[in-house]
């Protein structure tokens, strides 16, 4: 049994701050969706906040300071206001957890990722005793089984649904098994159920998430059975997926962009490195010939398929052979839009007390890899000036004078649209670009081939 709603409490307001990854993402917007039924309203306003949540990401560096200069800013804010209830969730919570209590007294509660169904009874056991309370009990299925009662009500054009936590890799780099648990796939009829409110709702493009989210394995259905069923939907236009691991591209996801209408032909696929000394260190259970069969497979299905990627650059034992590898596989795959990294030991980790690449040298490796990424987006986007794309349109621009969309592969195009032409597929002309984004106008020419 719950606690009860204490009327006391209610029209509350709720600042949410968002770290990190898509899935933190998703994570903060069920948050939302739980503590309404508590009372509590969003405020985009920090300073009109009665609760202040902060959820964390734990992969990049210094993650734990930065959670704590945030927790300082908000005690200058609040100093001369009446303190508001601040949460701590997220991995930085999971991976803390206790000591973030003891290390910071202004913080009230720690809840990790796969607590968030006790987020409520949490909350009100706070305000009823004053305690602090730390939640970090490993429980996805109760998580989920407790969110799917609770209606995704994000109006987005473009909606994250996670379907697979955690992770049972185990790369030497990576804190997620530690902070997100082992990988868990959610029932499929449950993913279904929130897929279809979220498309009654007004999505038109879903994006299905996972730590491996290629690894989704529930009672023998895949992510490419997900993917066609999801298709069914007549209101939806596009489907993505992210983050997928190479180990785990298996033939019938691969085959699924054979005949696939609604699977958008960009693939990101995480390689981290271009050399196989490395991801043999990094424990990444693939190697790069495992990659580019994948790679070629797919570009025969399909030639439109695109390639995104993650680089960590600087693995420790990384020699200046290591590096010009990923900077020939780079050249191979002319990846059209990668994240790349200096690598940075995380606690606990089996890389965390590896001996560190001289910090002149990751900088000079990183500007190389990054300025080599730059130009591809670059090249990429310059091919497509005078083209015809389908472009998904998501809002207004800030100004109101412009819409934001994306297309096919995921670049921003920004065009000379309405907000009528929010929520629709538009064809538009790429007048200009640079590397992140396209200018274009749009065309009323139905009979044109799309490029």
């Amino acid at each position: 049994m719950g606690l009860k709603k204490n009327p006391n409490n209610m029209n509350k307001k709720i600042f949410i701050k968002t770290f990190g990854c898509q899935m933190n993402e998703y994570d903060s917007n069920r948050i939302f969706n739980t503590v309404q039924k508590i009372g509590f309203q969003k405020t985009e306003n920090y300073e009109d906040a009665s609760c202040y949540l902060l959820n964390t990401c734990h992969i990049r560096d210094k993650a734990k300071e930065k959670v704590y200069h945030e927790i300082g800013r908000v005690k200058k804010i609040f100093r001369s206001k009446k303190k508001p209830l601040v949460i701590i969730t997220g991995c930085v919570a999971q991976a803390e957890n206790e000591e973030m209590l003891k290390r910071e007294p202004y913080i009230d509660l720690v809840i990790g990722p796969q607590s968030y169904h006790k987020i409520n009874d949490t909350i009100l056991k706070h305000i009823h005793n004053k305690k602090k309370i730390e939640e970090t009990e490993f429980d996805p299925i109760s998580k989920f089984k407790y969110l799917s009662k609770i209606k995704n009500d994000t109006n987005k054009v473009s909606s994250f649904l996670t379907i697979q936590e955690g992770c049972d890799k185990f790369c030497h780099f990576c804190v997620v098994p530690y902070t997100r648990g082992p990988e868990y796939s959610r029932p499929f009829t449950q993913i279904l159920d929130e897929a279809k409110y979220l498309v009654d709702n007004g999505t038109k493009e879903i994006i299905l998430l996972g730590q491996n989210v290629n690894a989704y394995n529930n009672e023998s259905y895949k992510l490419s059975d997900l993917v066609k069923e999801i298709e069914n939907f007549p209101k939806l236009e596009r489907i993505r997926y992210t983050t997928s691991h190479p180990k785990d591209m298996t033939e019938d996801l691969i085959d699924l962009y054979k005949n696939t209408k609604k699977l958008m032909p960009l693939v990101h696929l995480p390689v981290q490195s271009g050399s196989n000394k490395i991801l043999r260190l990094m424990n990444r259970k693939h190697t790069i010939d495992d990659y580019l069969k994948t790679f070629y497979k797919l570009k025969e299905i399909n030639p439109n398929i695109e390639f995104s990627s993650d680089f960590i650059i600087g693995y420790p034992g990384e020699e200046e052979e290591d590096f010009n590898d990923t900077i020939n596989f780079i050249d191979k795959i002319n990846f059209i839009n990668s994240f790349s990294f200096i690598f940075s030991p995380r606690p606990g980790t089996v890389a965390a007390d590896s001996k560190l690449i001289d910090k002149k040298i990751l900088i000079r490796r990183l500007e190389k890899v990054q300025n080599l990424l730059f130009e591809n987006q670059r090249r990429m986007n310059r091919s497509l000036e005078n083209k015809i794309l389908n472009v998904l349109v998501e809002n207004l621009t800030e100004d109101k004078t412009q819409v934001f969309g994306r297309s096919e592969h995921m670049t921003s195009i920004i065009f000379n649209g309405d907000k009528n032409d929010i929520g629709k597929v538009v064809q538009v002309k790429i007048k200009q670009s640079n590397r992140s984004t396209l200018f274009a106008e749009k065309i009323k020419i139905s009979n044109q081939k799309v490029a």
